[in-house]
């Protein structure tokens, strides 16, 4: 694996769960569109796992 991922919001949190709102939040993503380097590790997968419907992963 590599040591840091790519996401980026492609939906809105508009209507989304409550913890899915903070979940999106704590991945550092804020609009439609925005892209994070953030470091790969299990519990990041966890995150994007339960928000995959909100985000995607940005291959270079």
């Amino acid at each position: 694996m590599a040591d840091t991922i790519k996401i980026k919001q492609v939906r809105s949190t508009n209507g989304a769960k409550q913890d899915q709102v903070r979940t999106v939040k704590a991945l550092g993503l804020r609009r439609i569109n925005h892209t994070r380097e953030i470091p790969d590790n299990e519990s990041v997968r966890g995150m994007i796992f339960k928000v995959k419907h909100l985000v995607e992963i940005v291959e270079e």
